[in-house]
């Protein structure tokens, strides 16, 4: 096997661990948790599927294997939980330490590319990242109106908090976002999310 494809494959390999990081979002039939890799396959059907609610044009060449890489650096660092300000404080660090090494992994023309792509979602400034971050953010909400808020009520989440998490939500889809803060007022009034602002 030549080199560079020996990367490419010790890469797949390695980021078949992402299968393995539990979320706290659950699916939609509330069986179980999702992993990061269900996520971001949701994502990126989610993509395809929502394109037209971008206030911009997207590159979907972009913003797919930006959504289906983003969190293959919580094979290093973890999931941090949305609401976890604690671990908020070290979240960069670690998830930038996780991109060198994983990331690290491929030929360097991939690795760049890829790398790039995942700081280009974090930095939250193109179009594309815009609507990634959309995305990121909407379908636990999605998800979490599925299951009747299990995971709001399991973590006593008040809508301060996921307005504060969303607040740039509807730079990336102001339609989407609108339609996430009718599913949060829902939620407040059953009682699955505290009702603080």
């Amino acid at each position: 096997m030549d080199e560079r494809l020996k990367k490419q494959m010790d890469f797949i390999l390695e980021v078949d661990k992402v299968k393995n990081i539990m979320r706290q979002t659950y699916l939609a039939d509330g069986n179980r948790k999702e992993n990061d890799a269900e996520h971001s396959w949701h994502l990126a059907l989610m993509a395809v599927l929502l394109k037209e609610y971008a206030p911009e044009e997207v590159d979907l060449s972009k913003v797919i294997p930006m959504v289906l890489i983003h969190d293959l650096v919580e094979i290093d660092a973890g999931d941090t939980y949305a609401y976890d300000d604690d671990g908020a404080k070290t979240k960069r660090a670690r998830e930038k330490k996780g991109a060198d090494r994983i990331f690290g992994l491929l030929p360097e023309d991939q690795g760049k590319w890829l790398y790039d792509l995942w700081e280009e979602f974090e930095a939250y400034e193109t179009p594309e990242a815009k609507y990634a971050h959309m995305l990121d953010n909407s379908q636990p909400l999605f998800l979490n109106d599925a299951t009747d808020g299990i995971s709001w009520v399991e973590h006593g989440v008040k809508k301060s908090q996921i307005y504060k998490r969303n607040s740039r939500t509807g730079e990336g889809a102001p339609k989407i976002w609108e339609y996430m803060q009718e599913l949060i007022d829902k939620h407040v009034e059953k009682g699955h999310v505290i009702g603080d602002i």
